[in-house]
């Protein structure tokens, strides 16, 4: 007796419960269908508000086109370190990407144009709107030849083939520019002045290729102290990655000397971007990656000794270490959770065959000896000697080199010892700011001696010298411009706090000693060094 009262409450309850959910459906679509069009949820582009009659400017557009931005920089936002994040948010932001409105705030986010943000007003200042000199046929790195087409493979390098081992034709020749991929369309638009332009449109689809783009090979790039892979995509287009070594909180130990330091992926990727804010635009785009290491690197390499080092972690996660000069072991290998592993992408420059490069030993580069120091540490006047030795002697190739130093001081970096320029350019041309990740090590410290090449000189271009007290100020303060570019990278959050709250310390370190200058100089023309004329 007792059971079949059980059984008649049971089912009893089972029914008012069904019978619940039932009536708050139905009072859901009464409500709906009761409501009018126009304050129902709707999509926030243009289609939308036109079948709803809303003009394009108006306050309710421009609400929801914030509201569906902060969804995305929320989104993104907190997919950030592996540690503090679930596989499944950060494969989400990835498929996201591709929907119609938010691909188009992702691009808006990464060309940091956002009506209202800190980075689109700093772009938008007579400094940042200085117009290079006019590029001519001899300026640019490639001419195309409308009647010709290029085989990569004509370019001698392994690196440019494809797994599929089919004859590839750069789209070029007859092709229409449309058609080309977006990385042989950043190839073809570097010149002398400059390695992409300030404005670029090309810039947000390129981020999100490397970010995005199918992988058909992996194989390890040769020579180096750690390891470092060359990707390639299935347009040929190929990125430079390198993967995460450390956590995003964890310092440089004070006992490590420069040269035995850790690479940081999230470095590369912070330096890309404080390069653009200092209106540099001297190294390649960098975006985030997460990689699976099973089926993005190992099932598809073609690289047999990199293949011999993969192996499965006690933890039973994929691991690899690959072959290189120093940390490539099973003690420094790189093991996924368990086969996603972050790391950063960069844009690779043109193959060496067709645009050659020339490699600068830098005049203040470090001894790279335990207790040696280099002469620029012994020789208070050693820039009067730099002065005289070509190819310092003449144009802006100092004022670039101290360019360059601002930026390391910025970031930490240390391990700065060559740089490389394009050579059809000559000496008239910039500096390639390559190989960053040992930037952003340590917060907590600043190492004036990588300032050595500004105190030393006391000169510096104007226009970075402007744009430096301009960052300094409140509208347009480095960390939070830093920050907010930095917000739609894939891996975001790419820096601690502190990281980013020491550049504002630095920064005001940089504009003291450039204050010193300028109180020693008879004549301030010969510490700011002007390169803007009536602009400004």
């Amino acid at each position: 007796m007792r059971w079949r009262l059980q059984m008649f409450l049971q089912r009893k309850l089972k029914i008012s419960f069904l019978f619940l959910l039932f009536l708050a459906l139905l009072v859901h679509l009464v409500v709906d269908f009761a409501l009018p069009t126009t304050h129902r949820s709707c999509g926030c582009n243009t289609k939308a508000s036109k079948a709803v009659d809303v003009p394009s400017g108006s306050p309710m557009l421009a609400g929801l086109k914030k509201l569906s931005l902060r969804i995305l920089q929320d989104f993104s936002g907190s997919n950030g370190s592996l540690e503090k994040s679930s596989q499944p948010e950060r494969v989400g932001l990835h498929e996201r990407v591709g929907e119609p409105g938010v691909q188009e705030q992702y691009e808006e986010v990464n060309a940091g144009w956002i009506k209202g943000s800190k980075l689109a007003e700093l772009f938008k200042h007579p400094l940042y709107n200085i117009p290079v000199p006019e590029v001519t046929e001899k300026d640019k790195l490639f001419v195309v030849n409308p009647m010709e087409k290029f085989s990569l493979r004509s370019s001698g390098s392994d690196e440019w083939v494809s797994s599929s081992k089919a004859e590839a034709l750069l789209p070029t020749g007859k092709t229409a520019y449309d058609t080309y991929p977006t990385w042989l369309k950043f190839h073809i638009g570097i010149n002398r002045y400059e390695l992409y332009p300030r404005r670029d449109p090309l810039l947000p689809t390129l981020l999100r290729d490397l970010a995005t783009q199918r992988i058909v090979s992996s194989v390890q790039k040769s020579g180096g102290t750690q390891l470092k892979l060359i990707m390639t995509f299935p347009n040929y287009g190929q990125a430079l990655f390198k993967p995460m070594k450390q956590t995003r909180d964890q310092e440089t130990p004070i006992d490590f000397f420069y040269f035995s330091d850790f690479e940081r992926h999230n470095a590369e990727i912070a330096a890309f971007h404080l390069d653009r804010i200092l209106d540099f635009r001297r190294i390649p785009p960098v975006s985030g990656r997460l990689v699976n290491i099973t089926k993005e690197i190992r099932d598809i390499t073609t690289d047999k000794k990199l293949a011999k080092t993969f192996f499965i972690s006690p933890a039973g996660n994929v691991c690899f270490y690959g072959e290189c000069s120093y940390y490539c072991s099973t003690e420094h290998a790189l093991c996924g959770k368990p086969d996603q592993l972050e790391g950063s992408m960069a844009a690779l420059l043109p193959d060496k065959t067709l645009a050659k490069r020339r490699s600068w030993r830098s005049p203040w580069r470090r001894s790279y000896h335990k207790s040696k120091k280099a002469e620029w540490e012994l020789n208070p006047n050693y820039c009067a000697q730099v002065r005289e030795t070509p190819p310092y002697d003449r144009g802006h190739r100092l004022l670039d080199l101290i360019d360059m130093a601002i930026l390391d001081f910025l970031m930490g970096n240390m391990d700065r010892h060559h740089y490389e320029t394009f050579e059809k350019f000559g000496n008239d041309t910039f500096l390639l700011h390559l190989d960053n990740g040992r930037g952003f090590g340590t917060h907590s410290r600043d190492e004036p001696s990588i300032l050595a090449p500004l105190q030393q000189c006391c000169s510096i271009k104007k226009s970075t010298y402007l744009r430096l007290q301009l960052l300094a100020t409140q509208p347009y303060r480095l960390s939070d411009v830093l920050r907010e570019a930095l917000a739609a990278d894939p891996l975001a959050p790419v820096l601690a706090e502190p990281h980013l709250q020491a550049l504002d310390r630095r920064l005001g370190k940089v504009l003291v000693a450039v204050g010193h200058c300028l109180a020693r100089a008879a004549h301030q023309e010969k510490v700011l060094v002007d390169d803007v004329g009536s602009w400004v």
